[in-house]
């Protein structure tokens, strides 16, 4: 190559010559040499060097005027910033690029062009010499141009680029970060266009953004180019892969969402001074998703060599080109926020009371806030915001940041969980509700409201000031008990989080829960549709299943999805599922169930649980729970993953099940699979040694078991007072549940509500030597530490 002064080769360089090229061209670099070895591909091309940026403006002799213009900068008067910024931007664009650094640029373009073709197009792209630092993002603090082509074009690219370390986001960043303008230089990378605009784009994290849970890759995507995911001005898809099993060498996508990507970016064709654009989605677009499960993948794949290249854990832009097929990573810079969180600390917001929900979206953090909205339009408006209150947008761009610094709580129509303003939300640690569609709509400005992201994926915007408290961990010094403190767990939007709390795995993963949210429909339902004869219901089904090569696929891989997000977070602790355990009441209230459950009386001890599981009425909907577990276990490697049946009355039943779940390729024993069964019925407890021949271990259902032995409905008013599990009846009942499964050498523990709401109830089921006590989330700790002092006080 030839000799250049101020052009450095992607292959010169690497991630120590962030002081010379800037981080986004080192980390470039970098990759481009040290991982293609490892097949990640990443755009050829070049960078000019910050020493060319001094040189060009020392050459124009512009350093005192910048002086007198950003010396005396007061960033928080938007005007004068706007105005300052403007003039900065006149002085490095007027000033003309030397002609030997104009003609190293030419030729190294002309190299370029060598390597690709004459049509070669280029990203030109700026990377300031203190950016993507592990504490500072500078997330699109500067500007890039796309599909340059040609040699003045380009030329033309540089100055603009050079010039956009004065915008006024870019000046304001800079004061807020403590760094000197004059101190940080700007280096140019000019890299292959990938044609993204012809396929698709997106951004993927070494982590889940929300939580900080790292054994995952969370990857977004959209038609068309990056930008729109990058800015949040569109939907996209999101998909998960979970690392510890993809190393294993299983090979599938834990969980995805599908997006609306309702626009795409393309380029503008002809002499438009904007040189892209977007335009609408076809339908069919919007109902599929923009890559692959062998594409997410390879970006998996990716994603977890350049985390294991840099040593910690990475954000990353992709990009798919439309007219090679292949995926490029077209940036890596080390992840700024959920990776820099102290695990020690846990905080834990809840609202106290319930309200109007206005409007819904992706959650970005955990938090609570509330204050008064303040609808802005565009940036001209910025001036009318007031720290303190709810800034409510279409989207944001990194021309909004000064205002959003100062917001209590972010709300935009647009954007996925990796947008612009979802980053800065969780840099600066306030909670967003990205996404909503009519925020800017349904949200009166001036109005008091709260935000909410405390309860999983989904965000929601109340009216009116609800109130919340927090509640603040630590766990620096938590101590874990011999009886082993599990979670009861059903969505599965939370499992990430949960999974940072002290716990021994998960005694109770609900089935339920999942296919009332996430499936909405009866398996039988969409096995028989014929059979719903609404045509309103059947048209629901429909449009629910569209997209999947059959009804029966939605059911198998919403359910698998669920479930393997949960056993996924506690990974290897063991997950115990339940088999769906809904009434016939309950199942009657899923789309179309009304057509394939019949009316009972008493629907508790009617027919339910394992009596469902293999009667010709419901034996096609078990197939379909079954294949979904089979997936998880089998598919997707998650063999943490315990099965148990609920409400098995007798012996004869127990093997009735367990032989068609054997058929339907679910043996117990069989690839390590264990199964419980619920202890939840007296005749449980009496005939214990008969099913301790059958199932693995036992989960003492303290409601049902508290019902049965009792002989109280808790759902009967005038009866209801006489429901309690701490009755010396139901407690004798538990401990011969616990003495008959330890004289079997059989698994014991209490998933019911008893524990987690009565704390003599925990200290009774410790003294009597419990193996395991599940409990909800919010309780975990604090009955934890009465089980320490417990355990101190029985010497154990």
């Amino acid at each position: 190559m030839t000799d250049y002064q101020y052009i450095r080769w992607f292959n010169e360089l690497g991630i120590n010559d962030i002081p010379l090229v800037g981080g986004k061209n080192a980390s470039l670099g970098e990759m481009y040499r040290e991982l293609a070895t490892q097949e990640v591909k990443v755009p050829n091309g070049f960078a000019i060097t910050a020493e060319a940026y001094h040189y060009m403006l020392d050459q124009a002799g512009v350093w005192p005027k910048l002086h007198q213009l950003l010396d005396t900068v007061d960033a928080d008067d938007v005007n004068d910033l706007a105005w300052r910024a403007q003039q900065a931007r006149d002085l490095v664009y007027g000033a003309p690029l030397p002609a030997d650094l104009q003609q190293e640029i030419l030729s190294a373009f002309q190299q370029l062009e060598q390597q690709y073709s004459e049509q070669l197009t280029v990203a030109v792209r700026s990377s300031a010499t203190a950016e993507d630092l592990p504490t500072a993002s500078f997330a699109g603090q500067q500007d890039t141009y796309l599909n340059i082509r040609g040699g003045d074009t380009l030329l033309d690219a540089c100055k603009r680029c050079f010039a956009s370390l004065f915008t006024d986001r870019a000046i304001h960043y800079r004061i807020d970060q403590g760094f000197d303008h004059f101190k940080i230089g700007l280096s140019i990378g000019v890299m292959k266009m990938v044609r993204s605009d012809l396929a698709a784009s997106g951004v993927m994290f070494s982590l889940d953004t929300e939580s900080g849970f790292q054994d995952t890759v969370f990857i977004t995507g959209a038609y068309g180019l990056g930008e729109n995911v990058v800015q949040g001005a569109v939907d996209p898809d999101e998909f998960y892969v979970h690392k510890p099993t993809y190393q294993q060498g299983y090979r599938s996508v834990l969980r995805r969402t599908l997006g609306a990507k309702k626009i795409k970016m393309i380029y503008s064709r002809g002499h438009t001074r904007e040189a892209t654009h977007n335009v609408v989605t076809t339908v069919s677009e919007r109902q599929q998703y923009c890559i692959s499960d062998a594409e997410v993948l390879k970006l998996a794949d990716y994603a977890l060599k350049i985390e294991q290249h840099y040593g910690r854990p990475m954000d990353m832009e992709w990009a798919k080109d439309g007219l090679d097929g292949e995926l490029y990573i077209v940036q890596a810079r080390p992840e700024t926020v959920a990776s820099q969180r102290s695990g020690q600390v846990l905080e834990h917001y809840q609202l106290n009371q319930s309200g109007d929900v206005i409007v819904k979206g992706h959650a970005v953090g955990s938090k609570i806030a509330v204050g008064k909205a303040r609808v802005i339009n565009s940036v001209a408006e910025l001036g009318l915001f007031k720290p303190g209150e709810v800034l409510v947008a279409d989207m944001t761009t990194p021309d909004w940041e000064p205002v959003m610094k100062t917001a209590a709580a972010i709300v935009t129509n647009r954007g996925g969980r990796t947008c612009h303003a979802a980053i800065i939300a969780r840099e600066l640690g306030v909670p967003a509700v990205i996404g909503c569609e009519n925020a800017t709509q349904a949200i009166v400005s001036g109005s008091d409201v709260t935000v909410s992201c405390a309860d999983g994926d989904v965000g929601k915007v109340y009216q009116g000031l609800l109130d919340f408290e927090i509640q603040r961990s630590d766990l620096s010094d938590f101590q874990r008990p011999k009886t082993k403190v599990m979670l009861n767990l059903g969505n599965p939007e939370l499992a990430f989080k949960h999974s940072f709390l002290p716990n021994d795995g998960v005694g109770l993963a609900r089935m339920e829960f999942i296919i009332s949210e996430y499936i909405k429909a009866h398996p039988m339902a969409l096995i028989h549709p014929e059979q719903v004869t609404d045509s309103k219901e059947r048209d629901q089904l429909k449009a629910l299943t569209a997209g999947y090569s059959q009804p029966q696929e939605f059911f198998i891989q919403r359910l698998a999805e669920g479930v393997g997000t949960i056993a996924a977070a506690f990974y290897p602790k063991p997950v115990v599922v339940r088999m769906s355990d809904f009434k016939t009441n309950e199942y009657a209230s899923l789309l179309g169930g009304r057509w394939f459950e019949r009316s009972e009386a008493n629907p508790m001890i009617g027919f339910r649980g394992a009596s469902r599981y293999s009667h010709p009425d419901y034996a096609e909907g078990f197939a379909l729970e079954c294949a979904a577990m089979k997936r998880v276990r089998e598919v997707m490697g998650l063999s943490n993953v315990i099965l148990m049946i609920p409400f098995c009355r007798r012996e004869a039943e127990a093997i009735k099940v367990l032989e068609y779940m054997a058929q339907l390729g679910l043996k117990r024993g069989e690839q390590g699979l264990e199964i419980y069964v619920m202890c939840e019925i007296p005749n449980n407890v009496i005939q214990i040694d008969a099913f301790a021949r059958h199932f693995d271990g036992f989960s003492i259902g303290s409601n049902d078991l508290t019902q049965l032995t009792l002989g109280v409905d808790r759902d009967s008013e005038i009866v209801a007072d006489d429901f309690d599990e701490r009755d010396p009846g139901v407690k004798t009942m538990i401990k011969m549940a616990v003495d008959g499964a330890r004289r079997n050498g059989r698994h014991s523990g209490l998933c019911g509500q008893a524990p987690s709401d009565y704390p003599e109830m925990a200290e009774y089921l410790v003294e009597i030597g419990i193996d395991s006590i599940s409990l909800n989330p919010d309780t975990v700790l604090q009955t934890t530490q009465r089980i320490l002092a417990l355990e101190q006080r029985l010497g154990r």
